[in-house]
């Protein structure tokens, strides 16, 4: 029985883990075939071996941060089978205060989460469109939503994705392409670890959610899915918070957590 995204091929960066594997797997079992385009060969040769199993997986190594890269994995994917749907979930963080963030942090996450998710949009969007249409999405975060104490970089990247999303939505109609993001909460996934280790910042992200626990990576993929899917051909532009409801209350208190790594430059430039 033929699955309901039968016929497409979905481009997914950071697809070898977390949630752009999360994301290929539901895909792939709707009938999808995937590309997954990521840094560490290592995680894109396990997940190719993983889905290889289900369908059809390709997989590109580069930076997304880099357009040269995105340009040629776009090109070698909509070459093999035309793209339909675009995941822009590569991304990285840190934790510091502002007045200690090196520019060179700075530029690290701006690079792969704000650029890269633009360079996603430019050449699958533009390949999407030659298509006929279809869709993309981007992973944004709740830190996007809501203040994150010694999160700035990395909150103001999710932020300007959001309205990257918007813009881009708003521009990409016309050609049948729509265009949205999820904006996950906490999540298990390796760049939520730290934050999950600290048992009093745990429990403070919890205190923040009327439905209290933390997401799963299907939580996310499966909201991915949906925006990306046939029941969904009406929406575009949203920032979908998938988050047990966290944007409804405040920004999670880290400072245990920065207090310990970085003692009184919390509060100084010293």
């Amino acid at each position: 029985m033929a699955g309901a995204l039968q016929d497409q091929h979905a481009f997914i960066t950071g697809g070898g883990s977390g949630i752009g594997l999360g994301c290929a797997h539901a895909f792939i079992a709707e009938g999808a075939a995937v590309t997954l385009f990521g840094r560490s060969k290592d995680k894109l040769s396990a997940a190719e071996a993983e889905l290889g199993k289900l369908g059809d997986v390709y997989t590109f190594s580069g930076d997304v941060g880099q357009e040269a890269d995105v340009k040629a994995a776009v090109e070698q994917a909509h070459g093999r089978k035309p793209l339909t749907i675009a995941i822009a979930n590569a991304g990285t963080g840190s934790l510091g205060p502002i007045v200690t963030t090196e520019d060179e942090s700075w530029q690290q996450i701006m690079q792969t989460n704000l650029s890269g998710t633009f360079y996603t949009f430019k050449h699958a969007g533009a390949a999407i469109v030659q298509t006929g249409g279809g869709a993309m999405c981007a992973i944004s975060s709740i830190a996007g939503v809501r203040t994150h104490r010694y999160m700035a970089p990395y909150c103001t990247s999710k932020a300007a994705i959001d309205m990257l999303v918007r813009n881009t939505a708003d521009e990409l109609g016309m050609a049948k392409v729509r265009v949205n993001s999820v904006c996950p909460g906490l999540v298990e996934t390796d760049i939520s670890q730290g934050l999950r280790d600290s048992e009093t910042v745990h429990n403070d992200y919890l205190d923040c959610m009327p439905i209290r626990r933390v997401g799963v990576v299907d939580d996310i993929a499966n909201a991915v899915r949906f925006l990306c899917g046939p029941e969904s051909t009406w929406i575009t532009g949203i920032n979908l918070s998938v988050d047990g409801g966290h944007h409804l209350r405040r920004g999670p208190n880290v400072d245990p957590l920065a207090e310990l790594l970085y003692g009184e430059k919390i509060t100084t430039a010293g």
